[in-house]
């Protein structure tokens, strides 16, 4: 019986982390299998491709450059990791996925929408998420969040460039509404997870 596949989505700041920690807890308490992963990433190769695409120092990287690393990094990790997980029965969560693709690369960097259609369809061997979860707030409450941190290439662009990845989640969410939750990041964590839970159904 097929695992069920669930992704988060939002800008930097919204929270993914936390609540991806806060579901993983759950389904260790109710004794559910499940796989937490993420993208770029998920497996050796990938989170090699992951160090070149977050570099500070690659700041030269072309759009179309990496529009082909991220398709890379999906494709091994969808393969060699998330859909044999699915196979097994097993629960999937993902720290991103194509959707992030469509935002950053098609929105923000102004790419060809129907090259980064294709190459979503090729590098996820067709799989689509049964349950995307968009953690939704402002930009500037999104980058206040991090301004903490060392922040890596992404997360060093300018203020309309994550403007951009924002609008285009929503857009995404509103055009795929069946298997999109979106939430407001600005509350609680613990409402916010206990949303999530309800519409998982578990």
């Amino acid at each position: 019986m097929r695992g069920k596949f669930i992704t988060f989505e939002g800008i930097e700041g919204s929270g993914k982390s936390t609540q991806i920690k806060l579901l993983v807890d759950y389904l260790t308490e109710q004794q559910i299998p499940h796989l937490s992963t993420r993208e770029p990433g998920g497996t050796p190769i990938a989170e090699a491709i992951r160090k070149i695409l977050l570099d500070p120092l690659c700041a030269e990287m072309l759009p179309e450059a990496e529009l082909l690393l991220y398709s890379a990094s999906r494709a091994q990790h969808t393969g060699e990791l998330i859909l044999p997980a699915l196979a097994a029965g097993k629960i999937v969560i993902s720290d991103r996925y194509y959707d992030s693709t469509c935002a950053y690369q098609g929105a923000a960097r102004a790419l060809d929408s129907q090259v980064i259609e294709l190459l979503n369809s090729f590098a996820t061997f067709h799989t689509v998420p049964d349950l995307t979860v968009l953690l939704d707030l402002p930009a500037e409450a999104g980058l206040s969040r991090i301004e903490h941190r060392d922040l890596d290439r992404l997360e060093q662009e300018d203020i309309s460039f994550h403007r951009k990845v924002r609008e285009q989640f929503l857009f995404i969410a509103k055009k795929h509404a069946s298997r999109y939750l979106v939430l407001d990041a600005l509350n609680a964590p613990e409402l916010i997870h206990n949303q999530i839970i309800r519409a998982l159904n578990f």
